[in-house]
């Protein structure tokens, strides 16, 4: 690919038309194309399957098919697709169904508009997004999860895959708590070469997203060493 990189792709949902055409011409302003807009669950299920969006900037409560289902529907069906949830709710309840649903970050709605845009960009790049404060609730719910023992789908066959020393390192610093930015940096190589790492891992491991990654992590004690 040559010339200016391609704009980040955008759908806005929300049941509120004032709110979500405010969003949509915010992100627009930064540079975002605003592939799609939706005001009900099973309307947004439809366009997104219809326009691939690199990024969803979706609100929980919605008619007809609550956000979380869309959440769930639409990254099983678009593997490339990230969900920003933008919500009125700091329910920890909510933000942890939003998080197990496959959403990459979680956004308050009094976010000022310099916020959003830099959480949709970041979220674009796979880097989990979170409100302040929310963050550690997501790293505390992972740790609960690792204590509870998982159940073995292959039984007594051999179940660790081989991950080289790279992987390995990644797959550390992505248990810690880094984005993908702060764990290019740490280890001197490129944004790219970290998500190729992660996907490999993921493929390895036999996971389908950062937060299973994440929870494989702490249960092999990555986040300790």
């Amino acid at each position: 690919m040559t010339g200016a990189t391609q704009p980040i792709t955008v759908m806005v949902v929300d049941d509120h038309p004032m709110w979500r055409d405010a969003v949509a011409r915010d992100l627009a302003a930064a540079g975002f194309d605003v592939v799609a807009t939706a005001g009900d669950g099973a309307q947004a299920v439809r366009r997104a399957k219809a326009t691939v969006p690199d990024v969803l900037v979706l609100d929980l409560n919605l008619p007809e098919l609550p956000g979380v289902q869309v959440c769930k529907e639409l990254v099983a069906a678009l593997p490339g697709l990230r969900v920003l949830v933008l919500s009125a709710s700091g329910e920890h309840a909510d933000v942890l169904e939003a998080v197990k649903s496959g959403a990459t970050g979680y956004l308050l709605k009094s976010a000022s508009t310099e916020e959003l845009t830099d959480a949709v960009g970041r979220t674009a790049a796979g880097d989990p997004v979170f409100t302040p404060g929310l963050a550690g609730l997501v790293l505390g719910e992972y740790r609960r999860l690792a204590s509870e023992p998982a159940p073995s789908p292959g039984g007594d066959g051999p179940k660790a895959p081989q991950l080289t020393d790279r992987e390995t390192e990644v797959l550390r610093l992505v248990a810690k708590g880094l984005s993908y930015k702060q764990i290019a940096e740490r280890l001197v190589i490129s944004h790219r070469t970290v998500q190729n790492h992660v996907q490999n891992t993921l493929g390895k491991l036999q996971l389908h997203n950062r937060v299973e990654l994440v929870r494989y992590a702490i249960e092999a004690g990555l986040d300790d060493a």
